[in-house]
């Protein structure tokens, strides 16, 4: 689990330890993801920057030592939910980040991770309404986040058509607006924004592939 040491990613993680997973949790801040993790059984953490290919490859090595392989790969890290700007007038290297991060990151540990995935394995990119083409068509605001999570959608299906003769299924998931640190106040509570994110989780081997859902329902590209 990516970005996990708050928000959405701390509560997948959670509810995953409660199912007595052994679950491994990537955080920037090492420190603070062993804070978060505290009196959590199963639950390890290793330092994780999925912009930086040193550190994905460092992660990957070790699970392949410490766990032999994965059966789920959350790909939850994201930054700059960037209301301060506009397509027109937007700071490059905003938008340069948040490429980075949000859709390199989660390719990143995909390819890095690619060999550990076993069959029936599941990939969750969790994704934003804000990407939806669908959702926002003639709409503004937010341009390197939504730029970036419509390319994360994208890679979702790409992935999807790749892994598949290998059992292994990708989807991309909408928590929604959730009351997190970069949600902020009024938004969903954390527990229906992991559901989301449990829903691809949870789909059995052989289920759907190249989705992109919320609450369990399709959402428009």
């Amino acid at each position: 689990m990516t970005g996990a040491n708050r928000g959405i990613g701390l509560e997948v993680v959670r509810r995953l330890a409660e199912r007595g997973w052994s679950v491994v949790l990537g955080s920037r801040d090492v420190d603070r993801g062993r804070e978060a993790a505290r009196g959590l059984d199963g639950v390890v953490v290793h330092a994780l920057d999925v912009a930086d290919p040193a550190s994905v490859q460092a992660l990957a090595d070790r699970v392949r030592d410490e766990h032999g392989g994965l059966d789920v790969l959350v790909n939850n890290a994201g930054i700059h939910y960037d209301t301060w700007q506009d397509a027109v007038h937007a700071d490059l290297e905003v938008v340069s980040e948040a490429m980075r991060v949000n859709v390199l990151g989660a390719w990143r540990m995909v390819v890095a991770c690619a060999d550990l995935l076993r069959p029936g394995a599941r990939v969750v990119n969790v994704s934003s309404g804000a990407g939806s083409f669908g959702e926002t068509a003639g709409g503004g605001g937010v341009p390197a986040y939504a730029v970036s999570k419509a390319a994360l959608d994208m890679l979702t299906v790409k992935l999807a058509a790749d892994l598949r003769s290998h059992g292994v299924l990708v989807n991309a998931v909408c928590p929604g607006w959730v009351a997190t640190d970069m949600g902020g106040a009024g938004g969903r509570p954390l527990a229906a924004g992991a559901a989301s994110v449990l829903y691809a989780v949870d789909l059995p081997p052989g289920g759907p592939t190249g989705t992109f859902t919320r609450d369990g329902a399709p959402v428009p590209w």
